[in-house]
């Protein structure tokens, strides 16, 4: 084969008979411009459980915080064109070291089949002004019989590999570029469990799981064989972190019994993995709620990092992996939401105290700091966050 090519560590391989060389070296040429990207710094050092000075830190849909974004970049928000920008210069200031991202979402399964819509709360403005507020509900299957009938291949279709590396890759590069100072990635919100959450909704996939099991393990079985197509189009991408997101928990534990995800949702989690571990990328897993029954399991199928909120047991995993996998939160966000000065101070030193011993700890609130977040206690939060963090 060809020559590698190496950038900061990593080898591009650009093929020989490649219809598009000058496009690959493109990429090649925009991996060399983005330095950060491969830095031994920040999120890249902890993925590799690497020390680095400070702790580092990312956070989640703060950036939909106008009144705080307006107030840390001194950008009018209130002008929508401003949003962007003020976003970019946002992450900055407060020293994002990786972005939560996916590419891969509810919008692949409705391009060529049916999806369930379960309404959504206000819970923040967009860019664009508008609310993230709906009304709609529906429910794909009629009844559980046509629930259990679903060909997930037949119904959500094939995807281009080529196609889909191309997209994956210009997703990457969008990020690289908006955020030029924090590691970035790609990844797969519909991983397993949410993506049967997207297509049942709560009460039909609840109610497959307990009255036909076995029937609809041969759904999930054929979700699965769906699914895969994307982890093998990363696998062959130049993107060298992938997400990895299946909301398994809710706040009090697992939806289910934790038997049922261990014979139907992780061997496939695992084959998931599989071609990306063989490839070479970083694999970064992240659900919602208490899914501390899972730390061994979601360890085994190969994710190299963790996300977790604060009623996941952080202390317990940075006891057992926290010398060899990272692990990313678990600021309490009602905290900041409800409480004091010193109350914020404690949460971050909880935090602190756990993590901040071990290479792999990313500093977070979790899993929001939604807009009715106080300014003056968010700011407190960074200011204290940069204060313990020096290690």
């Amino acid at each position: 084969g060809p020559a590698p090519h190496f950038v900061n560590g990593w080898a591009l391989c650009i093929p020989s008979k490649s219809k598009n060389p000058d496009g690959a070296w493109e990429f090649i040429k925009f991996f060399e411009s983005t330095e950060n990207q491969m830095s031994r710094e920040g999120g890249w050092a902890a993925l590799n459980m690497e020390f680095t000075e400070k702790v580092p830190r990312t956070e989640f849909s703060v950036v939909r915080h106008w009144p705080l974004i307006e107030k840390v970049t001194g950008i009018n928000t209130d002008i929508l064109e401003n949003r962007p920008r003020a976003v970019r210069e946002f992450v900055k200031k407060w020293d994002y070291e990786l972005y939560w991202h996916v590419y891969v979402h509810r919008e692949h399964l409705e391009r060529n089949g049916r999806i369930s819509k379960m309404g959504h709360a206000s819970y923040s403005e967009e860019q664009d002004g508008k609310s993230d507020f709906s009304t709609e509900r529906v429910n794909a299957f009629e009844n559980l019989e046509e629930a259990l009938q679903l060909d997930p291949w037949e119904e959500y279709g094939e995807f281009d590999k080529k196609i889909l590396i191309v997209e994956m890759e210009k997703d990457y590069e969008e990020m690289c570029h908006t955020f030029p100072d924090t590691l970035n990635m790609g990844g797969c919100y519909i991983t397993l469990f949410s993506g049967l959450i997207e297509i049942f909704g709560w009460d039909m996939l609840l109610l497959a799981i307990g009255a036909e099991p076995e029937r609809f393990g041969k759904v999930i079985e054929g979700y699965y064989r769906w699914i895969k197509q994307f982890f093998e189009a990363y696998a062959d991408s130049r993107v060298p972190v992938i997400m990895l997101h299946d909301d398994l928990c809710w706040t009090e534990g697992p939806a289910v019994h934790p038997e049922w995800y261990r014979k139907y949702i992780f061997p496939y989690m695992k084959k998931l993995m599989e071609p990306l571990k063989e490839a070479g990328k970083k694999i970064i897993y992240t659900s919602d709620g208490n899914w501390t029954v899972f730390f061994d399991d979601i360890v085994d199928c190969g994710a190299d990092m963790v996300f977790m909120e604060p009623c996941a047991d952080m202390a317990a995993f940075a006891e057992k992996y926290g010398k060899t996998h990272g692990f990313v939160g678990n600021a309490d966000t009602r905290v900041l939401l409800y409480g004091t000065k010193e109350d914020i101070y404690n949460e971050v030193k909880r935090c602190m105290d756990i993590g901040k011993k071990y290479p792999g700890f990313v500093m977070s609130v979790s899993n929001h700091i939604p807009p009715n977040t106080p300014v003056e206690n968010a700011l407190y939060y960074n200011e204290v966050y940069e204060k313990l963090s020096r290690r």
